[in-house]
């Protein structure tokens, strides 16, 4: 070598056998343009022999025999040398990079001999097509000679194809094509590169700037002399990849898709994006379709259905038209077939008046004791349970108040009953009460059966009970009618039997049956919120059976049941038909009276209750027609009436309602009762903050308030109203009423006098000279001077006399003199009206 190749340089010279040390520079490159030179020094290992030994052979893979060449019938183009092979100890690469190359090399040689194949038979075909064009010119100059046979497409070289499991394997040992006078190719069969121990490396010290790039751009020496150390081979899948790809694209490209035709559920109103969602098609293309309609309108606008239909049919789908009342269920239109009817228990109502003996009858049927738990031994609930009869078969019994504030709950008891027993007390009679509960039971065209209780009691008259009853229209069997009546006594247990059985007779009468294989349908008898339990709604089950896991939706609250208690606080699977039970899982308190209906999923069951909260809160915000006179008496409620507010807050929602409706009915012209808030569950923190803000008093009735809002409540002064009877609470509330009304100012006029001249009495004071006409005049009352009938001036009677005698009183006939104090406006031909004022105490 020259001097000039010995110098060094910065790539790397060919490693021979003759030097075992190389040298030369590298140039590092820093940031900021800082440079640096190092001198590499390269040592490898030298293999020497002993004396007399033959020099050491390559070590070379044993590979497979080649198989013998196939007839080809057309020459085919010689491919390249191989390349010479180099012994391991030969070169510096490692087994696992010599692999990748040797893969490398694989994969261009099967690519390369694909693109010759293709190009041999694209010319094949040319060539077959243009014989076949000859042919046919020869075969219609000369018919009878004979065309000779195309050649055989065996003149392309055929190409095996490994399987892709063994693509590594199939590449590696492609044949390689050769001249005659050239060995069989030797195949490569790769073997697994032993584990090299890694050398421990220490870890760089972070830089000050924390800046890990300088550390990645680094130079070193094993970076150096290993340019191809990074370089990653192609995998297996990679390789698989690409020969899906060849092959797509050597198939034909089929045609166009063919358009999916779709059934589009169209509202009465929906956005432009929204009817491309359920299209499947371009918001854009909407849009432009809108502008050739003369209609342009932007992807968030809303468009009604006409339109939506145009833009449907255009596109080529078909539209369902559906209203935003399709969205709810509708029970009036599901009817079940009758074969599929099966008899179930009859669901009874008790009603009538307060303290008659309802519960106390029902607890003599069931053998509990519930009157014992009651606050001021009346019912304020509405209690659901099953008895047992002794033949076996199964009644159920409502229990409604018989309060005069309870009118909704026994409205709603006789709207789910199937009988009403009305309970009458033998000693008292007809009441108000029990007179509505006939109103209620008429309105539900439900049957009635009078049970007249209290007979073991001293002036009972069950007669009288039953003639007072002609004048509702109730004619009991024994004068002639259809309705049965039962006496009973619920303290000594007697009639009872006879009762059970005029109820089994008129279920039977009735034939009352339902589906129990089929979603289950309930109604809400009554809700409330448990602190540790939830939302809890009593449902009286009317068709299908409810079990645990069922997704319902319940007025405007979904939910899914958790758990099913029955009317003996026991945990139960299902429930059938004129079952009661508790229903845990609601996601919130639903009204009472609302459905609960069983539904397919959780997002049907949301979609109902979304859509029933939306009409709620619109029926709730809706306003009125204004006109002028609404105006007017509405500007002369807020500056005359004086407003109560307050905030009510119960155990279960039915008792809430009749607590708001009986404060509804106390108010009056003068001061009316406004409601904030109201809600079954205990007293919170929210209902604090608004008490505080409105300065208004929280009831609570039969709950309490949690400690965070018991701590807010002191620290604001927010007063608290604690209730367990409900004629308690309105009593209460009807004072603070009256108190923030004031005392009711009584006017009472005494006398009256015409005056007949004025005196002047000292410097500015003027004296009337007065005739009494009716009555009596007394120094310090209160007086009105009116002149032609209207009134000058409101005063009081300074002084009295009669001649030049002070004097406490006049009487009527006589004449005196007065001094009014306030005023000296008098001349003669007034009229003074003398009256006292008393303070009462005011009641509503």
């Amino acid at each position: 070598m020259s001097d000039e190749q010995d110098k060094p340089t910065l790539t790397r010279k060919p490693l021979g056998l003759k030097r075992t040390v190389e040298a030369g520079q590298v140039q590092q490159q820093f940031s900021h343009g800082r440079r640096n030179t190092v001198v590499v020094e390269v040592k490898r290992r030298r293999v020497l022999g002993r004396p007399g030994d033959p020099a050491p052979e390559p070590v070379v893979e044993e590979a497979a025999p080649a198989p013998a060449p196939a007839p080809v019938a057309a020459p085919a183009p010689a491919p390249k040398p191989a390349a010479p092979r180099v012994s391991e100890n030969d070169s510096l690469m490692s087994r696992q990079e010599r692999q990748a190359q040797l893969l490398r090399e694989a994969e261009e040689a099967r690519m390369s001999s694909l693109e010759d194949n293709r190009r041999r038979e694209e010319a094949a075909r040319a060539r077959a097509a243009e014989e076949e064009k000859q042919r046919a010119e020869q075969s219609a100059a000369k018919p009878a000679e004979p065309t000779p046979a195309p050649a055989p497409a065996a003149a392309a070289e055929p190409v095996a194809e490994a399987p892709a499991a063994e693509a590594p394997k199939a590449e590696a040992a492609a044949p390689r094509a050769s001249t005659s006078a050239a060995p069989a190719p030797r195949r490569f069969t790769p073997v697994e590169a032993p584990k090299r121990p890694e050398p421990k490396r220490p870890e760089p010290k972070p830089s000050r700037g924390g800046d890990a790039r300088r550390q990645s751009g680094k130079l070193t020496v094993t970076r150096a002399l290993n340019e191809d150390e990074g370089a990653r081979a192609r995998s297996l899948a990679a390789l698989k990849r690409a020969r899906e790809k060849e092959k797509r694209s050597h198939t034909a490209s089929s045609g166009p898709r063919e358009k999916q035709v779709r059934e589009v559920v169209v509202p009465e109103s929906i956005t432009v994006a929204e009817l491309a969602n359920r299209m499947a098609e371009k918001t854009g293309d909407l849009v432009k379709a809108l502008f050739r309609l003369g209609s342009p309108s932007a992807s968030t606008d809303t468009i009604d259905q006409d339109i939506a239909e145009l833009l449907v049919t255009e596109f080529g789908h078909e539209i369902i038209r559906v209203s935003e009342g399709d969205v709810d269920i509708r029970h009036d239109e599901d009817i079940d077939d009758a074969e599929h009817l099966k008899p179930r228990a009859p669901v009874v109502t008790i009603m009538g008046h307060v303290d008659h003996g309802k519960t106390s009858l029902l607890d003599a049927l069931r053998g509990a004791n519930v009157v014992a738990g009651e606050a001021g031994g009346i019912t304020q609930h509405i209690g659901a349970y099953q008895v047992k009869t002794p033949d076996g078969s199964l009644v159920t019994f409502l229990d409604t108040p018989g309060h005069e504030a309870f009118t909704e709950m026994r409205q709603r008891g006789a709207n789910v009953t199937d009988i009403v027993i009305l309970v009458v007390a033998a000693d008292d009679g007809l009441k108000p009460q029990s007179i509505e509960a006939i109103a209620h039971a008429k309105a539900a065209n439900v049957p009635i059966i009078v049970a007249i209780n209290k007979i073991d009691k001293e002036g009972a008259n069950p007669q009288r009970v039953r003639e007072r009853l002609l004048e509702h229209e109730l004619v009991v069997e024994e004068m002639g009618g259809d309705v049965q009546n039962v006496e009973v006594s619920a303290l000594k247990k007697t009639g009872l039997d006879k009762l059970l059985d005029a109820i089994a007779v008129q279920a039977e009468i009735m034939e009352l049956k339902a589906n129990p294989d089929r979603a289950a349908e309930g109604t809400v008898v009554e809700a409330k919120l448990d602190k540790g339990r939830g939302p809890v709604a009593t449902i009286l089950v009317r068709r299908g059976t409810l079990k645990v896991g069922d997704i319902f939706v319940c007025g405007a609250e979904s939910g899914r049941v958790r758990a099913l208690i029955d009317d003996q606080g026991k945990q139960i699977k299902s429930a059938t038909p004129s079952m009661p039970v508790e229903v845990l899982g609601l996601g919130g308190v639903p009204m009472a009276g609302d459905t609960l209906t069983v539904v397919e999923n959780e997002a049907r069951a949301r979609e109902v209750a979304t859509y029933r909260q939306e009409q709620a809160t619109r029926k709730r915000t809706v306003q009125a027609p204004v006109s002028l006179e609404g105006m007017f008496e509405a500007l002369a409620d807020k500056t005359n009436v004086i407003q109560f507010p307050v905030i009510i807050k119960g155990d279960v929602q039915g008792s809430v309602e009749a607590i708001v409706n009986a404060l509804n009915k106390l108010s009056t012209d003068e001061i009316r009762v406004r409601v904030l808030q109201s809600g079954a569950g205990a007293i919170t923190e929210s209902d604090v903050t608004l008490a505080a803000a409105t300065k208004a008093p929280i009831i609570g009735f039969n709950v309490r308030p949690n400690p965070k809002a018991r701590d807010i409540a002191k620290r604001e002064n927010v007063r608290f109203m604690y209730h367990d009877v409900i004629y308690h609470l309105t009593d209460e509330i009807r004072k603070e009423m009256a108190g923030e009304l004031g005392p009711e100012r009584i006017e009472t006029v005494v006398g009256r006098a015409e005056v007949k001249d004025v005196f002047p009495a000292g410097k500015r004071d003027k004296a009337a000279g007065l005739l009494v006409l009716e009555g009596i005049i007394r120094k310090g009352l209160h007086a009105r001077l009116t002149r032609d009938d209207v009134i000058v001036s409101a005063t009081t009677i300074a002084s009295l006399r009669r001649f030049k005698d002070d004097v406490a009183e006049v009487r009527a006939g006589l004449e005196c003199g007065v001094v009014l104090s306030d005023t000296n406006d008098i001349k003669a031909g007034d009229n003074l009206e003398v009256f006292e004022v008393e303070m009462r105490e005011r009641t509503l």
